[in-house]
């Protein structure tokens, strides 16, 4: 079974994705500040983050160089209240796979999801 961790300050955004998530078929942990969600990297080991891009003490793009230098395999998905193009390439940069705006189309993150899990089957 896949393991995604999900971090965001907002407890109705985790508990929306956890459910969905969990109904695909997928372990879940949960984190909802900076803090938190570097030691659920560490404890659960997951495949897959879906990381907001601001929490209450540290910033998601300083939370994503942080993942990526520790466990560079792992796949980080952006999620954001701000549709800002220059934050989308600076996550695409230091290694984000998607970047998702808030509201959350459910469709779409399952897509971006799937696509992370079979490309690291495939061993891309």
């Amino acid at each position: 079974m896949e393991k995604i961790l999900i971090v965001d300050d907002e407890r109705e955004i985790v508990e929306l994705l956890e459910d969905f998530l969990d109904q695909q078929g997928y372990s879940i942990a949960k984190a909802y500040s900076k803090k938190e969600a570097l030691e659920q990297v560490e404890k659960f080991l997951p495949s897959l983050v879906l990381l907001d891009i601001k929490l209450p003490d540290g910033g998601g793009l300083d939370i994503l160089q942080d993942i990526k230098d520790t466990h560079p395999e792992m796949e980080v998905i952006m999620i954001t209240g701000l549709a800002d193009k220059e934050i989308a390439l600076e996550s695409i940069r230091r290694g984000a796979a998607d970047y998702i705006c808030k509201p959350i189309d459910l469709n779409y993150l399952l897509t971006s999801v799937l696509s992370r899990v079979l490309s690291a089957y495939k061993g891309d």
